[in-house]
């Protein structure tokens, strides 16, 4: 493992930083080159830690500098004592996973990372039985018919990691044992189980990552002005006022459970990572938790639901129960080592994995065939996650993906569903759009290639991009090529729920329309709209776009909660971008503009019937072939003519499409690369060891800066690549150097720009690498 400056795997103060400012707007605009950097650093400290990892914890291990090998944090400046106090079975503040604590005991303080919570209602039984009404319930719901307190407290389960501060900090496992035995500090599996304390109910409905940020932002800010990490976050973001470092913040953990994600060698369970390696060794060992346990438990959640045959009135009604995972695991028998410390966490995610890979094997949209029950996924934070099972399961095949926690088990307690209706649903608006640009387009990162369809949630870009409080609730979605033809917006689907009361009929509502930096009709700044809540995701119709409004522009939306206007913004960018000749001012989702901006689907209505032949075959490329996330298109090169010709191609159009592709090729427009194909037939990239590879062809955006008027020259050469600087940071010195004067002064400068008036001396060690601009 080598690391002198961003080569391999980073070695923390010793390369250069894994988080850059580039980083600070959300991976869809994030350098490549500099998102796969981190991404194989994250890949080494999740198989270097001894549990799942978190968001949170990869953030923090890329932002405090975990060394992979044993040393963790150990050789970080920290100050221990300020770390937050955790105390078994009492009650106070939340603390969120990433929290860095110090457990008091009777001698020395325990300090360790928070890797997993849950919660831990006392209404579910040892049994993994869940009450109805626990699954998906506010914080602190005692009962359907009970009003909970304006400020809760939910009983919640934390699993410190002892081993995250390296060696120095690390109990022995005698002694340990001695704190998990005597249940003063620790309970018996070295877990701490407190009743944590919230504002609001809204604060606690808050997801652990967005939780951890605005921990971060209030009890721990200092952390992000901090000149003894790598590189501060009020660095990345060129201040240190709330607003800059909130949306620094929500940028870089946006990339960093992107880099987790799309890692070749982790999978996830919502937001904690585990290597495949370790997920495939456990299911091959014959001990517990192994393969044939966890069948065994996807299959008990199928037989919790099914009913008996032999009643002797005849056949039972609808049937739902639910399961919590993790009573269910400790009834295995022998599983007690697999339930105690780190190795708790990992077990509870890889049974959820195992239960979602039979979701997606053997059943459609959760429903299994034969037994007519329907498994989804009802709660993710209680008792480890809680599954619903449902019969008949064919009255919910509502396409609705089984893996998003529903919360249905409250809901439908505190309000029954209406009887089903005999007539067949609706359609959604998703089967009205054009044959030529449909919505589910953009396939998911880890698609076959030649796939071209895209999740719901994915199609309107709300992944990671929404944010709820008591006042409003906003989302990020890109705007599509078929929103644009046919004058229309889909909704969040929260929206659409809150104003079903509404009515089936479309009503009129206010939008307004802010877009910076260009002058738009007034007509178009605030229009009367038609608001349609029948659909999935409900929609906006007749609404008038500007005509500077392209594919793929990223929007901003706004909703106050119980009103009926809606707010939609648009952000500029810092420098304009060239791509393909045409330039582009504001954020745009690069999928969508390789998708919705191929030629012959323009807006001013390019028909690809009058395109040549070069035109078609850069058309199909970008249409057909696997999306990365900056928007790269690769396709099989052998699909090709399939994907311009709807029928088997003659030869001499086979002969025009290879000579078009060479000369866009030779131009730069596209390139080549290889894959590989699967026993399967699917082909990959990058290519799988032992498959036969296969020639792929590929379309790169590629955006070239463009310097706003006036905004100067570097000097350097025409073509030497985008100029982006390196924030100054801390590197470790060899054995016996020491920094020069003017690193001193410079470190002190860095202090104070960061808010430390008086500056720091830097830490015995180290030297300061000071701000500089590079080129990518």
């Amino acid at each position: 493992m080598t690391d002198t400056d961003g080569t391999d795997i980073w070695r923390p103060y010793v390369g250069r930083p894994v988080l850059t400012s580039g980083m600070t707007a959300g991976h869809r605009t994030a350098p490549p080159k500099e998102v796969a950097r981190l991404r194989r650093y994250l890949e080494a400290v999740v198989a270097d830690r001894n549990c799942p990892v978190h968001t949170a914890v990869a953030f923090n291990a890329a932002y405090f500098g975990y060394e992979t090998g044993g040393e963790g944090y150990g050789n970080g400046a920290f100050d221990l004592d300020a770390f937050p106090v955790l105390t078994l079975g009492n009650e106070g503040a939340s603390r969120p996973v990433g929290a860095l604590v110090r457990i008091r005991t009777g001698s020395d303080p325990l300090y360790a990372e928070v890797v997993y919570k849950e919660g831990r209602h006392p209404a579910i039984r040892e049994d993994g039985e869940v009450p109805a009404w626990v699954s998906g319930a506010p914080s602190a719901a005692q009962g359907p018919e009970e009003q909970p307190a304006e400020s809760p407290v939910r009983r919640e389960l934390l699993v410190p990691d002892f081993t995250a501060f390296g060696p120095a900090l690390e109990l022995d496992d005698t002694k340990l044992k001695r704190l998990r035995t005597r249940g003063k500090w620790l309970d018996e599996n070295g877990h701490v189980l407190v009743d944590a304390g919230y504002a609001t109910h809204g604060e606690a409905a808050r997801d652990d990552t967005t939780a951890f940020m605005d921990y971060l932002l209030s009890d721990q800010k200092d952390w992000l002005l901090s000149p003894l990490v790598p590189v501060s976050v009020a660095h990345l973001a060129d201040g240190d006022d709330e607003e800059r470092l909130r949306a620094a913040l929500t940028g870089l953990l946006d990339v960093i459970a992107h880099a987790l994600r799309t890692a070749d060698s982790l999978r996830s369970w919502g937001p904690y990572a585990l290597t495949r390696a370790r997920i495939g060794a456990g299911l091959c060992q014959d001990g517990p938790l192994g393969d044939a346990d966890l069948y065994s438990l996807a299959g008990s959640l199928e037989r919790a639901a099914t009913p008996s045959t032999l009643r002797r009135r005849g056949l039972s009604g609808a049937r739902t129960a639910y399961t919590a995972i993790a009573p269910w695991l400790r009834g295995v028998a022998g599983v007690e080592p697999l339930m105690t410390g780190t190795e708790y966490a990992v077990s509870v995610c890889r049974a959820n994995l195992a239960v979602a890979d039979f979701l997606r094997g053997e059943t459609d949209d959760g429903l299994l065939n034969g037994s007519d029950v329907r498994i989804t996924l009802d709660d993710s934070f209680e008792s480890g996650g809680i599954w619903r099972s449902h019969h008949p399961g064919s009255d919910e095949a509502d396409g609705s993906d089984p893996l998003v926690p529903a919360g249905r088990g409250w809901r439908d307690t505190i309000a029954p569903p209406a009887p089903r209706a005999a007539e067949p649903p609706q359609g959604t608006h998703e089967d009205e759009e054009p044959a030529d640009v449909p919505a589910a387009e953009i396939p998911p990162a880890d698609a076959p290639l030649v796939d071209a369809r895209l999740t719901d949630e994915e199609r309107i870009g709300l992944g990671h991009y929404l944010r709820i409080n008591d006042s409003e609730v906003c989302w990020q979605q890109p705007l599509r090529l078929a929103h644009l033809l046919e004058d229309r917006l889909p909704l969040n689907r929260m929206v659409r729920d809150a104003l079903a009361y509404l009515g089936p009929e479309r009503v009129t509502v206010r939008l307004e329309v802010r877009h910076p930096g260009v002058e738009i009709d007034p007509s178009e700044e605030v229009q009367q709209v038609a608001l349609d809540v029948t659909g999935e995701t409900g929609m906006l119709h007749t609404v008038q776009w500007p005509i500077d409004f392209f594919p793929g522009l990223r929007l901003q939306l706004q909703w106050p909660r119980g009103g009926t206007v809606f707010r939609l913004s648009t952000v500029e960018l810092e420098e304009p971008v060239d791509i393909d000749g045409q330039l582009f001012t504001h954020q745009y989702d690069p999928q969508v503009l390789t998708r919705d901006g191929a030629p012959g689907s323009a807006r001013d209505g390019d028909s690809p019937a009058g395109l040549d032949d070069k035109r078609l075959v850069l058309r199909a490329v970008r249409r057909f072939g696997r999306l990365t996330p900056d928007g790269h298109a690769l396709l099989d090169r052998d699909a090709l003519p399939g994907g311009i010709y709807d029928a088997s191609p003659a030869p001499h159009q086979v002969t025009d499409v290879e000579r078009a592709l060479e000369e866009l090729v030779a131009e730069r427009h596209l390139y080549t690369d290889v894959g590989s194909r699967g026993a399967d037939g699917e082909p990959h990239h990058p290519p799988l060891d032992g498959e036969p590879r296969i020639l792929l062809v590929g379309y790169a955006p590629n955006p070239v800066v463009v310097p706003r008027p006036g905004s100067g020259s570097s000097g350097l050469p025409q073509g030497a690549g985008v100029e982006y600087v390196v924030h100054g940071f801390l590197r470790r010195l060899p054995p016996g150097g020491e920094p020069s004067e003017a690193q001193r002064a410079a470190y002190r400068a860095n202090c104070r720009r960061v808010g430390k008036a008086d500056g720091w001396e830097l830490p015995r060690g180290y030297t300061f690498v000071t701000t500089h601009v590079r080129r990518r």
